[in-house]
């Protein structure tokens, strides 16, 4: 018999950057697990083609853009969302951006587009879409981390400092939100290959270094994220507030592996 706490059915689930990528296969996976969800990036095409994915599996979705560089566009989707469903029960932020570079040759522009990106565009998401959870006084919040937020990544300062402060910034909401009744949590992913890292990984030193450090040898499947984010979202997480569960295949346990 299923653990019937795991099941999320009928919730109303919001991926924010949620058409490609790790976003793509955990909106896909919330809605395997019951919840209408609603995938949204900034592109039109891969918003209504992973729509359609949703409906497909029998779950209710919405076809709307947002870009977190643009509150105005996570209130229209707020809008939209609570029009159509009546509420949000489930937020998770995906969108993210990086870029490697020598510390010395990374400008004022990209330093501040990642930033903007992964941290303050976690933050405006979560202030959109936690104000309804707040106020119906039942939420959860799932942000995404990265093995940068604990460890140094050759050449990526800005995002590993972006991706540092979104664990502070989960645990801040989290003493702050989770009295009200929004949990508040994050995943941090270890090495899964993806449109935004796959020239980082493919064939590279670094890519090879990973594989060493990483103790069941191989990256990540993206599906494997989709158990932890279930989890989270779910009634048998109730008591899990303010944590940053590691999918890692052990990367940040390991010291000398041979």
């Amino acid at each position: 018999m299923a653990y019937e706490k795991l099941n999320l059915r009928d919730q109303v689930a919001v991926v924010i950057g949620g058409t490609s990528g790790i976003g793509r296969t955990l909106s896909l996976g919330l809605a395997d697990a019951g919840a209408h969800v609603v995938a949204s990036s900034r592109r039109s095409t891969e918003v209504e083609a992973t729509a359609a994915e949703i409906e497909r599996l029998g779950r209710r979705s919405l076809k709307a853009t947002c870009d977190v560089l643009d509150r105005d566009s996570l209130e229209r989707l707020r809008t939209a969302v609570l029009s159509a469903f009546g509420r949000v029960d489930i937020l998770i932020n995906c969108a993210g951006r990086t870029k490697k570079a020598a510390a010395l040759e990374v400008s004022d522009d990209d330093w501040n587009a990642i930033v903007e990106t992964n941290l303050t565009g976690t933050f405006r998401a979560c202030q959109v879409f936690g104000a309804p959870m707040l106020e119906q006084g039942r939420g959860r919040i799932i942000n995404i981390a990265s093995l940068g937020s604990f460890v140094a990544l050759f050449q990526t300062a800005a995002y590993c400092a972006s991706k540092a402060a979104v664990v502070s910034l989960t645990q801040s909401l989290a003493i702050e939100w989770g009295p009200r009744g929004v949990n508040v949590n994050a995943i941090a992913p270890g090495v899964f290959r993806t449109p935004l890292n796959q020239e980082l990984l493919d064939g590279t030193a670094r890519g090879r270094e990973f594989l060493i450090r990483t103790p069941l040898r191989r990256f990540g499947q993206l599906e494997e994220l989709v158990g932890v984010a279930v989890f989270l979202a779910s009634e048998a997480a109730s008591f899990v507030n303010g944590e940053v569960i590691a999918v890692d295949g052990g990367f940040l346990a390991s010291g000398v592996n041979r």
